[in-house]
């Protein structure tokens, strides 16, 4: 999944993803197909973080880009494949998300003209429950506020460079603090973020599988205001949801 002219680069931070990186690489391929602009292209990255199973196997087989990154920390992930990134556009999605099939030409529209600086897709849920249903509506009000979304979110290599990428001191909200200085970015120059909501990817619902469909609720929120207060607390949050397996 490489190209030597690249338009728009996906960079996908994996960590022992052997498992959910095959679905994801598929929709990548069909979503390719469909990208139809002349002489537009695709890389796929894999930035494997230190995985001690076959994620970085699995993603040559696909013909991925392969970047081994051993800095356990999510924002220094997306980094390091951004830094070989050869596209015009950078995007990033996780290795557990699937991205509809017009992802790439959603993208393209989206940063045609200089109106728009950034965005997302958004998402929806691989299954639903009244548990995920609140989950989701708790959160909608902030998107649609702030004009910050999920899924695959993408921009000008040109600006994530000026932003300087992801924030590495940050253990956990990396991908929301960028937005935000994106949008920031933006602002300053009369531009916006953009939601391509008729690309929406799927997201998987693994952690709601493990820590219970209430979790955001009776365990995430609880644990994440105290975070915002104390390093030790933002260590622990971060292990018990995304390091510590």
């Amino acid at each position: 999944m490489t190209s030597a002219a690249a338009t728009c680069s996906l960079v996908i931070p994996a960590r022992n993803e052997e498992a959910y990186l095959p679905r994801l690489l598929e929709t990548v391929q069909e979503a390719r197909s469909r990208y139809v602009g002349a002489g537009k292209a695709v890389e796929v990255i894999v930035a494997d973080n230190a995985s001690t199973d076959s994620t970085a196997k699995v993603a040559a087989g696909y013909g991925c880009r392969v970047v081994r990154v051993e800095k356990r920390v999510i924002a220094a992930v997306r980094n390091g494949g951004a830094a070989i990134a050869e596209g015009e556009v950078l995007a990033f999605v996780d290795a557990d998300t699937r991205i509809h099939p017009e992802t790439f030409n959603a993208i393209d529209r989206a940063l045609a003209g200089d109106r728009v600086i950034g965005g997302a897709t958004g998402v929806t849920l691989e299954r639903w429950s009244l548990g995920l249903a609140a989950t989701y509506l708790f959160i909608m009000p902030m998107v649609v506020l702030t004009g910050m979304d999920t899924g695959v979110v993408f921009c000008r290599r040109e600006d994530f460079g000026e932003l300087g990428g992801y924030d590495e001191r940050r253990l956990v909200a990396e991908d929301a603090a960028f937005l935000w200085r994106l949008k920031k970015l933006g602002r300053e120059r009369g531009q916006k973020l953009a939601r391509v909501t008729e690309a929406k990817a799927i997201v998987s619902t693994r952690k709601f599988d493990e820590h219970g469909d209430w979790h955001w609720f009776t365990q995430l929120i609880p644990r994440a205001l105290p975070a915002l207060l104390s390093a030790s607390a933002e260590r622990r949050l971060a292990d018990k949801y995304w390091y510590g397996r």
